[in-house]
């Protein structure tokens, strides 16, 4: 691991071993769902949220490590989360911001779910990286409105709502800031739209897909 904070390190071997439990479960779930003739990835019913209340559908291990190495490359201070969930890799960021040093350093994450913020702020607080991260509650396509200052680094790890994240942060980051977003070979159909605004010319990006499992996309602003 970069990470030399041992107490964090343990911390996220906890978490990690834990979501890695759970994947079994999720694999087999969205097998079934996707068995359904009417099912569309996009639209989350309330089954779907109740089944994924209290799963922790966490960033990949070596993703994680990845970003915190790029936000430290960038010396990046100002980072967005979109899909924070229990906090997993917000913890990855957060340590990045605070490892650069630098002034007001700070991690805009974004959870929905009231329940999932909760233990999140636990473990935020468990690592001692709380004032490192502004989480906001809610729909991000309002929480993330109005950003103040330029943005280096953004995460994307929700695919239902990939694009509205990164079309409201693209005004803010700041010419070679870096947007990374999870699984965008597997899951490749539910992002046509956010490929659709990254590909854009007019939208000042280069993108290129990373080979690691489910793909990463890895996403510059020029």
């Amino acid at each position: 691991s970069p990470l030399s904070d041992h107490k964090l390190v343990a911390l996220l071997d906890r978490l990690h071993a834990q979501s890695d439990r759970q994947i079994a479960e999720i694999d087999e779930y969205c097998i079934q769902l996707e068995k359904k003739d009417d099912f569309d990835w996009r639209v989350f019913d309330d089954d779907m949220h109740r089944f994924f209340a209290d799963k922790m559908v966490a960033l990949d291990r070596d993703k994680a490590e990845f970003c915190y190495q790029l936000c430290r490359a960038l010396g990046a201070s100002r980072v967005v989360e979109a899909g924070t969930s229990f906090g997993v890799s917000t913890l990855y960021l957060a340590a990045a911001v605070r490892d650069n040093r630098v002034e007001d350093g700070l991690v805009i994450a974004t959870e929905w779910d009231p329940g999932k913020a909760a233990i999140a702020r636990r473990n935020f607080s468990e690592a001692g990286l709380s004032e490192f991260v502004d989480l906001r509650e809610g729909d991000l396509r309002q929480t993330l409105r109005g950003l103040e200052g330029g943005i280096d680094f953004m995460l994307v790890d929700i695919w239902e709502v990939a694009k509205p994240a990164l079309k409201l942060v693209s005004p803010y980051l700041l010419t070679g800031a870096v947007v990374v977003c999870d699984n965008t070979t597997v899951d490749r159909g539910e992002y046509d739209d956010y490929f659709e605004f990254v590909e854009n010319p007019a939208n000042r990006f280069r993108t290129m897909t990373l080979p690691f499992q489910g793909g990463l996309e890895l996403t510059v602003r020029i």
